[in-house]
């Protein structure tokens, strides 16, 4: 098996290849949590740059297959964020007992810039004990996947939690001889750079148990307290006598060890993650090979799926509205709100205050500047923090003096610029060449061409009802800002793709994604049109639809409030 350490790194940084991817539990010792026990740390960097938690020897992390994107000249540090491939393969085992079958509930907590998002269903999953599911596409690094077990019977039986990691992982979920009784799971991952099922050699290896105990789980630190024979797996490791964590489980304001508030049923959780198995939804029966789309996921479970708290259906965004699922899941997100009455009022222009107000949820960003005390913005206006912040993290620039002008309406070209300014979106390659997919590209003004150009490379623009025209001084609509800000997020690797036939994707790209190369034809003064791809359900096969279908996805934001709401 062939593995690559961080020194070889910077020779392929060209090319990205992307690849998706017990002994009974003994009733004793009354409080685990209270032990005082501890758990192994060392700090190093995979090429993810997180730290990570060892067992006793470094991680040689394998150098994922991403995708290949050529003669774009588009910056690849940028490219890199949204292109890996994350994903992972997950199995459960009970070496000792009867079961024959279990249900897996599996959801994401997606992380942002300021910690993690509330928990999205992802389904329920009836496994066979030892068979194996692959989860891919749609998740980033440090993205947690919680697990919640069930038997046949519907009954609980455990709690699991883990974090993706920069590469492919292969996850397994070990259960006690009597899981109803001691609701106590096992877990044990890693990279599988290969994936031939087994955690690669040379890398971390996290194994850790959890306990439920009035439908609380406790992160044990330490797995000193069992006999672990019925724990232990053909072909795991042994367990440690010290548990294994990632850093962000023992560490910072989100870790889960020694921690005792975690409920496995919240009241602030979608509703689908607090009933039986098959209430709400369909329980999915897995078959060998079973492979599933996490971005379909997503889509298809959005409207059960979500916490309470974010509305994610407007009466005014139809089903085949062209940005439905762009204002769908940022609203699912809470980067963007509706109104009070139930919309979300799509066509109504953005104004500098709302679009504040909206960077302000969507991106955590360094000052670059000192903030102002503007004249027209008084510290009792709805959305003073918000336009104070993105100010100084140099999103809008003043307009007059020391004038903000809140109310004013945003065109086009200005949701570009700021978006482009603040990312540093710079043209690197011929900006007319770039800009010749649009046949308005003449009405660009000259000092705003090389942003536009650069946010173009970077695949933020979006044009409805005609990709071929930016309409640069038109007012921005909602959902125009909405697609853009969405296309934003993806360029930087915070949210998974959505496919949109508005999506302007440069003609001279050549993009081959698993071993699959698309070349684009026609020629160069014409808009690439996306066709929307989705990997099949389970073991359907995948399909393309030409260019006929909508986008797929979400979130939301306080620029759907007008002041004083």
């Amino acid at each position: 098996m062939k593995y690559t350490n961080q020194s070889n790194f910077a020779h392929l940084s060209k090319f990205f290849l992307a690849a998706t991817s017990v002994v009974i539990f003994l009733p004793i010792a009354s409080a685990y949590a209270s032990s005082g026990f501890s758990t192994i740390v060392a700090q190093i960097s995979d090429n993810s740059t997180e730290q990570k938690v060892l067992a006793d020897k470094e991680s040689n992390i394998t150098l994922q297959r991403q995708t290949v994107i050529t003669q774009s000249q588009i910056n690849t540090s940028k490219v890199s964020a949204k292109s890996k491939k994350i994903g992972f393969s997950l199995a459960i085992w009970q070496p000792s007992g009867n079961l024959s079958e279990v249900i897996a509930r599996i959801s994401l907590k997606s992380k942002s810039d300021n910690g993690y998002l509330k928990e999205r269903f992802l389904g329920d999953y009836k496994y066979k004990i030892n068979q194996k599911a692959k989860f891919a596409k749609g998740l980033k690094t440090g993205d947690r996947i919680v697990v919640r077990l069930y038997d046949v019977e519907k009954r609980f039986i455990g709690y699991s939690e883990f974090e993706c990691l920069s590469q492919n992982t292969t996850v397994n979920l070990i259960l006690s001889a009597k899981p109803t009784e001691y609701q106590v799971v096992r877990t044990v991952y890693g990279v599988d750079a290969d994936q031939n099922g087994n955690i690669d050699p040379s890398t971390t290896t996290y194994d850790y148990f959890t306990q439920v105990r009035n439908q609380r789980v406790i992160f044990l630190s330490s797995s000193q307290t069992f006999q672990g024979s019925q724990f232990q797996g053909v072909g795991l490791s042994k367990i440690p006598a010290t548990s294994v964590y990632p850093l962000s489980f023992t560490q910072g304001d989100f870790a889960l060890v020694r921690q005792s508030f975690i409920s496995v049923f919240g009241s602030d959780l979608a509703k689908v993650l607090r009933v039986t198995p098959g209430r709400l939804v369909q329980v999915t029966e897995v078959s060998d090979n079973s492979s599933y789309d996490i971005n379909q996921l997503l889509t298809n479970y959005r409207q059960v799926g979500v916490s309470p708290i974010a509305q994610v259906n407007f009466s005014d965004v139809s089903t085949n509205h062209w940005a439905k699922d762009f204002i769908d899941e940022l609203a699912a997100m809470k980067i963007l709100e509706g109104f009070p009455d139930g919309t979300f009022r799509p066509d109504a222009p953005v104004t500098r205050a709302e679009f504040a107000s909206m960077l302000h949820k969507a991106f955590t960003k360094g000052k670059i500047r000192q903030g102002i005390a503007f004249r027209d913005v008084s510290n009792q206006y709805w959305g003073y923090n918000a336009i104070k912040n993105v100010y100084q993290m140099g999103f809008l620039n003043t307009r007059v003096g020391k004038d903000f002008n809140p109310t004013q309406n945003l065109s086009r070209l200005e949701i570009l610029v700021a978006l482009a300014k603040s990312l540093n979106y710079q043209a690197s390659g011929s900006t007319d060449g770039i800009l010749s997919v649009y046949s308005d590209a003449s009405t660009i003004r000259s000092e705003y061409r090389s942003l536009v150009a650069g946010i173009t490379q970077h695949g933020v623009v979006v044009n409805y009802p005609n990709a071929n025209l930016l309409n640069a001084e038109r007012v921005a609509t909602r959902s125009e800002v909405s697609a853009l800000l969405y296309q934003a997020l993806y360029s930087t690797g915070k949210v998974a793709n959505i496919s949109s036939e508005y999506i302007v994707v440069q003609q001279q790209q050549q993009i081959a994604v698993e071993g699959h190369t698309e070349t684009p034809t026609g020629q160069n003064n014409k808009v690439k049109v996306r066709r929307h791809c989705n990997q099949g359900i389970g073991n359907g096969s995948e399909g393309c639809d030409p260019g006929n279908s909508h986008p797929h996805g979400g979130s939301n934001d306080e620029g759907g409030r007008t002041p004083g709401r």
